[in-house]
């Protein structure tokens, strides 16, 4: 993952060499969607269907994340007067509970790595910008008792969409707020899940112009 990172970095840095860039440091709250994650009562590659699982009494949500907080960066670049280009990491902190055992939960991170377009609906020179966004990328889902940082965890690649407003302060600083939807299929592999998981970001930044 860090390969990764390093990798995408130097991609921006290079596309974004002699141009106006912008880089933000942003935190808040992540809301879970469909949160169930599947069952750990019928154990995966024994030959269980989840026909033959659910008859027993296993549920799609037995295992299921909560909302929780995150922080990261975005680095971006204007390409002309409304579109721009940016590279965001996220750091996510949530709890796996486990409905089937009372409740209990234990702590979990995860990872996003996304590279969105935006468009801006006001010029460069504007105070005020709102914009939409839209981007692919990837996540890894760090269960408990594994760490994403030695290759541990469950990759999926995603989508995310939303939009915000940038606002400038001065020609140096300036404040952000996003609303933001990723979604990914199910992390884990576990038997009863079904659909895509979708995680709701509420943020605000703060952000230095170059």
């Amino acid at each position: 993952m860090r390969k990764i990172l390093l990798g995408a970095g130097l991609l921006f840095a290079g596309s974004v060499y002699g141009s106006g860039i912008e880089f933000w440091f942003v935190a808040g709250e992540t809301l879970i969607s469909n949160p169930g994650l599947g069952t750990n009562d019928c154990p995966t590659g024994e030959g269980i269907t989840n026909a033959e699982c659910a008859a027993i009494g296993a549920m799609p949500n037995d295992l299921a994340l909560t909302d929780g907080f995150h922080f990261g960066f975005r680095g971006g670049f204007d390409s002309g007067d409304h579109l721009g280009y940016e590279i965001g990491y996220m750091y996510n902190r949530t709890n796996l509970k486990y409905n089937n055992a009372g409740g209990e939960e234990q702590g979990m991170a995860y990872h996003q790595v996304f590279f969105n377009a935006l468009w801006h609906f006001t010029g460069q020179d504007s105070k005020v910008r709102p914009f939409a966004t839209g981007g692919v990328g990837f996540v890894n889902y760090a269960p408990p008792g594994t760490s994403a940082a030695y290759g541990g965890g469950s990759a999926k690649l995603g989508i995310d969409y939303g939009g915000g407003v940038k606002v400038k302060l001065t020609d140096k600083w300036g404040l952000r707020f996003d609303v933001r939807q990723a979604t990914t299929p199910k992390p884990l592999g576990l038997l009863l899940a079904s659909g895509w998981l979708r995680e709701t970001e509420l943020s605000a930044g703060v952000g230095i112009f170059f």
